[in-house]
């Protein structure tokens, strides 16, 4: 543990340990959807999921220098719907006094090794005292992958049409190949879409069509009684703190609206539960754009992450409602008055432009009065681009990163194997008892 991090777990700590309250730690950089699949399993174990985020420090320590400082990915973990509590400074080898502390009885990992700095299991003092349970790793993507992206300009992971993909008419492979990996996808995008309980639908997912306008995927919740619809979009590329802050102020913005008109009074509460349950104002629908159309404008070998990855990263945060993957560039007015849910009563853009344009994109919800901005905030300057400027900044060091995981790799294979090998003679010695 680094020096910087506290000994012992801040806060007070449980009165007990609880079957239902599960622990997952990690360093979360720039907060991609591998570490939400393994949020949202976790999730599914239980009724409260608390997560640890190592410190800045920590992670230099055993496994090189990170991208997104600690604030702002404890915002990314803070803001995943399957998350009750994020805790920062845990450790980087999990402690049992730490999850106990905390009243968890169980940490959750992924099927992969995580390793110290001197190749040894994070999680060995969890599993030697059985408190340990293991969901499956997200397939074909990690930070270290997407660092590989930007520091070799790749553009292989683009998709030309996701609905397409998804029913596995487009992508690499043999068309059993392309069917059996889009119907992988469209399963995740549906993991992804499960409301805060992870066990339940939750997030309605829509593409959109152009002339034959919008075709559901997954039903959600919806909105309820009395919400505003209100729309946002964006790329969304390599989701960070600038997406998050923005998507919680616009609900903040839509709260603050909404108790101007009462609807945080005693008489509507009550009325509100009376019907079931108490639920905030806004339903956010946000619109992903197409590869294409973020390449077409930013161009090199942007989107760092392609469109499923980006919906996916959308779908788990707690601030949105729906997700529209194709959404266009410009929301015209013939695209808003084809809303699933009726024209959006507003449309929210941040202070700073995505990408370039000549033309006001934004122009039809002006013209037709519901456009709103959301005013100048801290992060507003992190995104994908400035993310690639930090990486090639420091590109010896996430260079060194790169090949220090090689080997590392290597370390953690000998440990699996060593571990297969222990189980194999228990089972024998087993067999030989009986």
């Amino acid at each position: 543990m680094s020096a910087t991090d506290p000994v012992n777990p801040p806060g007070e700590p449980a009165p007990e340990l609880l079957e239902g309250r599960l622990w997952v730690d990690g360093c979360f950089d720039f907060f991609h959807h591998g570490h939400a699949g393994a949020v949202v399993q976790a999730r599914q174990l239980g009724d409260e999921l608390y997560v640890g985020v190592h410190s800045d420090e920590a992670i230099l320590e055993n496994k090189g220098p990170t991208v997104m400082n600690l604030k702002e990915r404890l915002m990314a973990t803070d803001a995943c719907r399957w998350v009750t509590k994020s805790i920062p400074y845990a450790p980087y080898v999990t402690q049992l006094d730490w999850i106990t502390h905390y009243g968890c009885k169980y940490v959750v990992h992924g099927d992969d090794i995580t390793s110290d700095g001197s190749g040894e299991d994070c999680y060995r003092f969890v599993k030697a005292a059985d408190r340990f349970k293991v969901v499956k790793r997200t397939p074909s993507i990690s930070t270290t992958d997407l660092v590989g992206r930007m520091l070799l300009c790749t553009r292989g992971h683009f998709i030309k049409s996701l609905q397409k993909t998804l029913e596995g008419e487009e992508g690499p492979g043999t068309a059993e190949e392309r069917k059996k990996e889009g119907e992988a996808m469209k399963e995740r995008i549906r993991l992804y879409a499960a409301d805060e309980t992870a066990k339940q639908p939750g997030v309605e997912v829509w593409f959109w069509s152009g002339e034959n306008g919008f075709d559901k995927l997954f039903g959600g919740i919806g909105p309820k009684i009395g919400q505003r619809v209100v729309y946002v979009d964006g790329g969304f590329d390599l989701f960070s703190s600038g997406h998050i802050e923005f998507l919680k102020m616009v609900v903040e913005a839509e709260e603050e609206l909404a108790r101007g008109d009462g609807w945080y009074s005693e008489q509507n509460v009550n009325e509100r539960k009376g019907k079931g349950e108490d639920y905030g104002p806004v339903f956010v629908a946000a619109g992903v754009h197409d590869d294409d159309v973020i390449n077409k404008w930013k161009g090199v070998n942007y989107p760092i992450m392609n469109i499923y990855e980006r919906g996916l990263c959308v779908l788990q945060c707690r601030y949105v409602n729906a997700v529209i993957f194709g959404a266009p560039f410009e929301p015209t007015k013939e695209y808003l008055a084809k809303f699933p849910w009726s024209t959006p009563d507003a449309v929210y853009h941040g202070p700073t432009s995505f990408m370039p344009s000549t033309k006001d994109v934004y122009a039809a919800p002006k013209e037709m009065g519901i456009y709103r901005e959301i005013g100048h905030h801290e992060f507003e300057e992190v995104n994908a681009g400035t993310i690639v400027q930090r990486i090639m900044k420091s590109r010896d060091l996430y260079e060194a990163r790169q090949r220090a995981k090689g080997m590392k790799a290597d370390i953690e294979a000998a440990h699996k194997e060593r571990e297969l090998l222990e189980e194999e003679q228990r089972k024998k010695e087993e067999k030989l008892q009986k």
